[in-house]
């Protein structure tokens, strides 16, 4: 998704006193049509790239900020909370890592676009509207789906996928999070009718923090899909995370 699926998120926040942005990933253009024309600047990053890329940027403010991320960007939010350059974070239906073991075949049929061709390793990949309503934005009216998919869908780098799909085969793969790291509140969430990330899923990943000392709470949204951070219920996520960092004095 465009950096521009995160704007209600962002003027939300704002609203409830903190000073919100919506950095974009490595390679993305300005607008979702800058981006869809030129996939070939989104290609090539893997897990490790775009964690350094949002550490860069988090290095460069005054203080640590909350870190919110969906899907892959979930996953990220997680590491960047183990390494200590975030205060708090929200993970919203984060992809797995190593250590998360449920792969149920709807997440595998998601993925197909993107694993069944070896070559998209080294390449950015566009859903097509088709796979977007049935994959992405499964709990939706197909009509919303695909008003979704044309606003905000632009191509990801395929690189991450194959590193969370290979994870629990490579000790030294980059999609893995420290889940016994010493760091702030994590919230991570699930969707109940969500295919790309299934809840088996999401509970797996919550699973792994049962031996941390530190805080770490899971919510799921039962008849929410992949989309639920940027489709017409988007508000009852947000105002779920507003709660948790009011809960643990993050307001």
């Amino acid at each position: 998704m465009h950096a521009s699926s995160w704007d209600r998120w962002a003027q939300l926040f704002n609203e409830s006193g903190f000073d919100a942005i919506a950095p974009s990933w490595p390679g993305d253009s300005a607008t979702v049509a800058e981006s869809n024309a030129h996939p070939e600047l989104l290609a090539g990053f893997g897990v490790d790239e775009v964690t350094e890329h949002f550490a860069q940027l988090i290095r460069s403010l005054d203080r640590k900020p909350i870190v919110i991320g969906h899907s892959f960007g979930g996953l990220i939010a997680q590491k960047l909370l183990a390494q200590d350059l975030a205060v708090a974070a929200v993970a919203i239906d984060p992809a797995q890592f190593r250590g998360v073991l449920p792969l149920p075949f709807a997440q595998l049929k998601s993925a197909l676009p993107v694993l069944g061709n070896p070559a998209n390793y080294n390449r950015a990949v566009a859903l097509t509207g088709e796979q977007f309503a049935s994959s992405f934005a499964s709990a939706v009216p197909a009509a919303e789906a695909f008003e979704l998919h044309a606003k905000f869908a632009i191509p990801a780098p395929g690189r991450p996928l194959f590193q969370a799909a290979a994870a629990n085969f490579n000790p030294r793969t980059s999609a893995s999070v420290d889940v016994n790291a010493k760091r702030g509140p994590l919230l991570i969430t699930g969707g109940g009718r969500d295919r790309v990330v299934p809840a088996v899923t999401t509970r797996a990943a919550f699973a792994q923090y049962r031996k941390a000392s530190t805080t770490t709470e899971y919510r799921e949204f039962a008849d929410r899909g992949h989309s639920l951070a940027i489709d017409h219920g988007w508000r009852e996520v947000a105002d779920v995370a507003l709660a948790f960092l009011a809960k643990h004095g993050l307001k």
